[in-house]
């Protein structure tokens, strides 16, 4: 059977990471790219992986969603603050029988996309994965790089493992990326924010690395009661995060490397923050189950006074 057929819409950090590995892995893939394009052309992708540095010597890359051929599955990395655009990338670069797979930060994302491109499947991934773009075409992976995969559902309940899902899991894993299949994508959501919610917003107003943060006592318990916070609406919204789950994830950011999320690095470079995704869309919906998250409201207050997308 010939290798599926992918279309990367977002070639940084994520989707740069993940489209190079799939290449290398034996899929097909095109890149969209714009003010990256003309270097990529003429250097390729360039990739420093903590599992060995590798290149992409030639890859298939595109400046217009328009003139992407059809392909079986389209990712979607761009950033959360770049959705106005998929309006116009979606519907152009996903054709009948496409499968969307979405792999960014945060709530509320795959219900938008489904709206824009009804009939075809869509998936949610989500990257464990410390990684940066620190130049045109260039990736530098720091530490893991798993994802979990779920399908979207309409009526918000379980899909359980689908055709699809094992489908795009068997090319990650083929391209040597840890992959774990997650029967309801909500939960899989919620606990994605359990990581992102805090570290994401305190590395930014504390203007540090994630073991600055794990490292000072007042800010590690600080995290660790945002992390509750964000179990109670979870729990309250019907999909429960194990505290083993917490306990783990806090034992694998003590073993990371140095890290910058990506919000902090977006701080940096005067880029808009996500927090729509991150932290407007988990307030609303503590708001409608009637859980009080005064930590998270109080982070998510000085990171709009910060927010360099915020007018003032």
């Amino acid at each position: 059977m010939a290798a599926r057929t992918y279309s990367v819409l977002g070639t940084g950090a994520l989707g740069g990471y993940y489209g190079a590995r799939l290449v290398r892995g034996g899929a097909d893939v095109r890149f969209l790219l714009y003010r990256d394009y003309d270097h990529v052309r003429e250097a390729g992708l360039r990739v420093e992986s903590v599992e060995g540095d590798f290149s992409i010597a030639k890859p298939q890359i595109f400046a217009r969603a328009q003139d992407l051929p059809p392909s079986d599955v389209v990712l979607v990395a761009l950033k959360t603050t770049q959705n106005e655009h998929l309006r116009t990338l979606l519907p152009a670069a996903v054709h009948e029988g496409a499968v969307v797979l979405v792999m960014q930060n945060g709530l509320g994302i795959e219900e938008f996309v489904a709206e824009l491109v009804p009939g075809n499947t869509v998936l949610g991934g989500l990257a464990f994965l410390c990684s940066n773009k620190i130049g045109p075409g260039h990736i530098r992976h720091l530490d893991y790089g798993g994802i979990r995969l779920a399908e979207y559902r309409e009526d918000g309940r379980a899909a359980g493992r689908t055709v699809a899902v094992e489908a795009v899991a068997e090319d990650f894993r083929k391209a040597g990326i840890p992959v774990e299949l997650e029967d309801d994508l909500s939960l899989a959501r919620w606990k994605k924010l359990l990581w992102n919610i805090p570290y994401n917003g305190l590395c930014v107003v504390h203007d540090c690395a994630t073991d600055v943060i794990m490292g000072a006592p007042g800010t590690r318990a600080l995290c660790e009661e945002i992390m509750e916070e964000v179990r109670a609406v979870a729990a309250a919204c019907g999909h429960p995060i194990d505290p083993g789950f917490q306990r783990a994830m806090l034992r694998t950011t003590d073993a990371m490397s140095s890290y910058l999320p990506s919000m902090k690095l977006d701080h940096q470079e005067g880029r808009p923050l996500e927090l729509q995704a991150l932290y407007e869309k988990p307030l609303e919906a503590a708001r409608n189950v009637g859980v009080a998250c005064p930590r998270i409201e109080s982070l998510y207050r000085q990171l709009v006074e910060c927010d360099p997308g915020r007018a003032r």
